[in-house]
C-alpha cells in the first residue's frame, strides 16, 4: 500500500544578491550548513590562492598528528621568506602552537616545519593535501606546497572549492574553529616567548565574524576566506584577487543577512506520521521571503518496501528538488506519542 501526503510549508521572510557591490575578481557566498550558494561571481575560475592554502595545511596536520606532538625545525626554515613566526633552526615547538603561528601570523616557516614533521617530507605532505581536497569535493584545486608562496611552486583553486574547504573545516574541526577565531595568542618555551595577533582584521571590525584566513602574494593579489554567524545563519565568503577584502566581506555579509534567514523546514522531533514512521534528520535552509512562499514538501510512503526505510520527504523550492530525507518505519513498541500531521493541520 502506497501512501503519499502532500503539504505546503508556509513560513515568512528575506532576497536579492543581484544588487551586491563586490570588489573581488572571484567571489562566492555559501551557507555552511546546507551548502547553498547565495551569491557567486567567477566562482569556478582557477586562481592563485596564496596563504589561504594554510587552511588545508591545518586540516592535513590535524588528520595525521596530535596537537600535543613536539616538532623540531629543520634546515627548511632557513630558506623561508615572507610572513614568518621566526622559529629558529633546531628549535622545538608543539604542533598546537605551530598551527596558531600558521593561522594567525600566517607563518610560512611554520608551514614547512609542520609538513616535514607530520610526514617524512614536504612532498608527501602535499600529496595528502591533494588527496584531502579530492575527497571533500574540491575538483579544481591543485596544491604544490603547504604555504601558498608562488614564486617556485604554485597553488591553484577556485572560490567555490575554497568555500567547500572552509565549510568542511568549520563543521568538522573544533580546533580549527578555535584557532581561526582567536585574535591574540602567546606561545612560550624555555628560550623564547611568541606573541601573535590574527591578521584577519574582520575579527575586530565585524561583530559577527567567526574566523577565516587571509592571503597575499604579488601574483595572487589579496585572497580572503572568512566565516560569520548571525541569527543561526552560518556563512562563509571567499574572494580572490580582492582589492578591498575586509570592507567587501563585511558588506557582502550584511547584504545577505538583510535578505536571508535560516528556516527549519522539516523538524525530525515533530515528524510522526500516524505513529508508524519517523525521520532521523531535520532540514533547515536559508531563504528569502519570496522563496519561503515557494517551498513545498512532498512525503512519500511505500509500506511494501523491504528494509527499515519506507519512503522519503522531498523538499522543493520553485518546484526544484533541493533535499531528500529518508523516512523509517517505527519498530513495534517504539511509537511516538505525538502525531505530526494532527499537529500540522489542527
Amino acid at each position: 500500500m502506497k501512501k503519499i501526503v502532500l503539504f505546503i510549508c508556509l513560513f515568512l521572510f528575506p532576497i536579492n544578491a543581484s544588487a551586491l557591490t563586490d570588489s573581488g575578481h572571484n567571489s562566492i557566498i555559501m551557507d555552511m550548513d546546507s551548502g547553498r550558494i547565495l551569491y557567486q561571481k567567477n566562482s569556478n575560475s582557477k586562481h592563485l590562492i596564496a596563504s589561504i592554502t594554510k587552511i588545508m595545511t591545518t586540516l592535513v596536520a590535524l588528520d595525521n598528528a596530535s596537537p600535543k606532538s613536539i616538532y623540531q625545525a629543520k634546515e627548511e626554515v632557513l630558506e623561508m621568506y615572507g610572513t614568518n613566526i621566526y622559529i629558529e633552526y633546531k628549535e622545538k615547538m608543539s604542533l598546537n602552537d605551530l598551527l596558531y603561528g600558521l593561522m594567525l601570523r600566517s607563518g610560512n616557516d611554520a608551514a614547512v616545519v609542520i609538513a616535514n614533521n607530520v610526514c617524512k617530507n614536504e612532498k608527501e605532505f602535499v600529496k595528502k593535501m591533494n588527496e584531502k581536497a579530492k575527497s571533500i569535493g574540491m575538483k579544481n584545486t591543485t596544491f604544490a606546497n603547504p604555504h601558498g608562496l608562488d614564486e617556485k611552486t604554485k597553488n591553484y583553486s577556485t572560490a567555490y572549492d575554497m568555500a567547500i574547504l572552509s565549510s568542511y573545516a568549520y563543521k568538522n574541526y573544533p580546533l580549527y574553529r578555535k584557532i581561526s577565531k582567536t585574535y591574540k595568542y602567546i606561545s612560550k618555551n624555555k628560550e623564547k616567548t611568541y606573541l601573535w595577533y590574527n591578521r584577519n582584521k574582520l575579527l575586530k571590525s565585524y561583530e559577527f565574524a567567526t574566523g577565516g584566513k587571509t592571503g597575499y602574494t604579488p601574483s595572487a593579489g589579496k585572497t580572503f576566506v572568512s566565516t560569520a554567524q548571525k541569527n543561526n545563519l552560518n556563512l562563509t565568503i571567499v574572494t580572490l584577487d580582492d582589492s578591498n577584502t575586509y570592507e567587501n566581506h563585511k558588506a557582502l555579509y550584511e547584504k545577505i543577512y538583510q535578505n536571508y534567514q535560516n528556516y527549519l523546514i522539516v523538524d525530525s522531533k515533530k515528524f510522526d506520521l500516524d505513529n508508524n514512521y519517523y525521520i532521523k534528520e531535520s532540514f533547515s535552509y536559508p531563504l528569502t521571503k519570496e522563496e519561503l512562499e515557494n517551498i513545498k514538501t512532498l512525503t512519500k510512503i511505500d509500506s511494501s518496501l523491504t528494509g527499515e526505510k519506507k519512503g522519503q520527504v522531498e523538499v522543493y523550492l520553485y518546484n526544484k528538488l533541493i533535499k531528500k530525507i529518508p523516512i523509517y518505519e517505527q519498530k513495534k513498541g517504539n511509537s511516538k506519542k505525538s502525531n505530526f500531521f494532527k499537529k500540522l493541520f489542527s
